[in-house]
């Protein structure tokens, strides 16, 4: 049935309100019923204290015959009942042995020595049935269909039987007052359907809606939508629907831990291929820096040459050292041991990305107040450096401003990267520094990466922000004793 699949917010109300409306029609109906039988004790309570008075005083007249006498009993006890009386006989009379009237209170319509069964259906079925009686009690007579109700008592005094006294009641004086007793029982049902219907609705749509909420919620959580947590004042109760929506709760908690446990292991797992394709190129690049490194110490060893050539050879020696290094830190194994960082090193930076700079027509702002001791290793701080302005020239658009700021602070080296980049989003930023993750088109994602690992080996910190249309990488790399 389509009533079983509406939604709760309908079918809770629904079917409280359908029990409502039944539990008052059944309570007034029984309410009725018992009126309704109340209603007939009190007629058959009433005949029968009319027609025991009457037996006692009908019966010396009937026993000679004095008819006249006998009238002025029945019209005197049928006239004290009152016209007001709503359970007053509407007859009253005597039939003897052979089925005649002996004495009526209404002689008119039920005249003497008139045949009881010749004055109609409903009298007919009472002369036959009044055949039948034997014994002294009071017998009620109820025929189907009839207009009456007549009530049958035997006029006798010990073994004595002189006629049978019979009082008719019409079934009409019923109906005006089970008319307003019904009428009573509706307004007071009416009334009752009038309180209970809306709170039913009211309590049905407050249990209904938190759970239709916690199914829609729930439905989007299952089929990979956004995993909402009810709001804390949907259900503030500690029932068992409470208890419901705790578990939810429980159960989006572990969804969460899940799906972080998954992306984890799915990092891990890029991480591995990297290292292992890290691994490969480490293998193909060492081999040919040995050979260059090589040359440029023979050349070096032969001497004579020019000023300006050994110190282009100077730099090219530094770079392959940089580049030696760049793998090992590429491989994330260990944070190798060697020439400390010096003005020489940043003089070399510089001179890297000039070229860039004038090329996309940018004015480079540089800061550097180097101490004399830093303790950190070269090679790694310049290819943060390296790392950090290539990707600030370009992000950044023609004609526009890259700065690099190098001072020392509070025991450690702070860096400070900054290039104009418009209005760009935060969304990358949350997570730039993870592998094949990148803000521009054709970014690979792991400069960024390599130079958040080389800062994690020396124990340093890495953070960027966009803030006033400028993207901000900071460094702070804590400075190391000099070693003696």
């Amino acid at each position: 049935m389509k009533l079983f699949h509406l939604s709760l917010r309908y079918k809770l109300p629904l079917w409280g309100s359908l029990l409502i409306v039944v539990s008052v029609a059944a309570v007034s109906m029984a309410l009725m019923l018992k009126a309704y039988e109340d209603l007939r004790q009190d007629v058959r309570t009433s005949a029968s204290g009319l027609a025991h008075l009457l037996n006692r005083t009908l019966f010396p007249a009937l026993l000679h015959d004095d008819v006249w006498r006998a009238f002025e009993q029945i019209n005197a006890v049928y006239a004290g009942q009152g016209a007001g009386n709503p359970i007053r006989p509407e007859a009253i009379f005597v039939v003897d042995g052979a089925g005649q009237i002996v004495v009526s209170s209404h002689p008119e319509r039920l005249p003497v020595l008139a045949r009881l069964d010749s004055l109609g259906r409903d009298h007919a079925a009472l002369a036959a049935a009044l055949k039948d009686l034997s014994g002294t009690a009071l017998t009620d007579l109820d025929f189907p269909g009839a207009a009456h109700r007549f009530f049958a008592l035997p006029v006798h005094e010990e073994s004595a039987r002189v006629g049978m006294l019979v009082l008719a009641y019409s079934k009409d004086v019923f109906q005006p007052r089970f008319r307003g007793l019904a009428l009573y029982g509706i307004l007071v049902g009416g009334l009752v359907l009038a309180v209970l219907l809306p709170l039913n609705w009211y309590w049905g749509q407050r249990m209904a809606r938190p759970l239709v909420d916690l199914a829609r919620r729930m439905g989007r959580a299952v089929h990979g939508g956004p995993r909402e947590e009810p709001p804390r004042d949907v259900y503030p109760f500690r029932d068992e629907l409470g208890q419901l929506f705790e578990a939810y709760d429980a159960m989006l908690e572990e969804m969460r831990q899940k799906a972080l446990l998954e992306r984890e292991l799915l990092q891990s797992e890029r991480l591995s291929a990297i290292g292992r394709l890290a691994a490969g190129i480490a293998h193909e690049v060492n081999n040919p820096l040995g050979g260059m490194l090589l040359a440029l110490d023979t050349l070096k060893a032969r001497g004579g040459l020019p000023p300006q050539a050994d110190k282009t050879l100077s730099m090219l020696e530094r770079g392959l050292k940089q580049i030696q290094e760049t793998v090992a830190a590429l491989l994330v194994q260990s944070r190798e041991s060697g020439r400390t960082l010096g003005n020489e090193d940043l003089e070399d930076v510089r001179t890297l990305i000039q070229p860039q700079v004038l090329k996309k027509s940018q004015r480079l702002d540089w800061r550097v107040e180097l101490p004399p001791h830093t303790g950190l290793p070269a090679a790694a701080c310049r290819q943060i450096l390296i790392n950090l302005l290539l990707n600030a020239v370009q992000a950044t658009a023609e004609g526009g401003h890259v700065g690099l700021s190098v001072v020392p602070a509070a025991g450690s080296l702070r860096f400070l990267v900054v290039n104009d980049a418009g209005a760009t989003p935060p969304g990358p930023l949350e997570h730039l520094f993870e592998p094949f993750v990148s803000g521009r088109e054709g970014g690979h994602g792991l400069g960024l990466w390599v130079t958040y690992q080389i800062v994690q080996q020396l124990e340093g910190s890495l953070t960027a922000e966009c803030r006033d249309g400028q993207v901000r990488f900071e460094v702070w790399l804590p400075l190391q004793a000099e070693e003696t």
